[in-house]
């Protein structure tokens, strides 16, 4: 089994490490890479969605990321302990429509012993915006830009 650093248990540097991380490969919006950051049998729980496992994380991401288009995401640290992080995000996306979506949520994640995520509950909630209200300006499928502002820094 390949690890996945950091490793837990955590420190406020390496939780913020693995934030940033998790943000920057969702980010990419390649479900097969992404879903590497997970064990094989990770548990999930997104919006109103319970699934297991790889594949069908692949599957989901592969769904959602074809339906949330210009799909930009910001994650903050909120909390963590050895083998948790919990955290804070708001991602934008259009739809096939061109309707714009600020979508704010949190998310508690649990860790193997290999840094992979075992467990992911995510409440996520959809708030319709202009696109003259947008705050993510960045080269679509690529890292936040270093100088961009997080979620604070916005005021989310």
């Amino acid at each position: 089994m390949t690890a996945r650093p950091p490793l837990p248990p955590f420190t406020l540097e390496t939780a913020k490490q693995k934030v940033r991380a998790a943000e920057d490969g969702w980010n990419g919006r390649n479900p097969e890479k992404v879903a590497l950051a997970y064990t094989e049998d990770s548990v999930w729980r997104n919006r109103n969605e319970f699934f297991k496992g790889r594949a069908a994380i692949i599957a989901f991401l592969t769904r959602k990321w074809q339906g949330e288009l210009d799909y930009r995401l910001i994650k903050e640290l909120w909390a963590y302990t050895d083998n948790r992080i919990a955290v804070r995000f708001a991602y934008e996306s259009k739809d096939a429509s061109g309707n714009w979506f600020r979508s704010y949520g949190n998310e508690n994640w649990e860790f193997d012993e290999n840094g992979l995520m075992r467990a992911r509950h995510a409440s996520i909630n959809d708030l319709p915006i202009k696109e003259s209200d947008r705050k993510m300006h960045w080269d679509l499928g690529t890292p936040r830009p270093l100088d961009h502002p997080g979620l604070s820094d916005l005021g989310f």
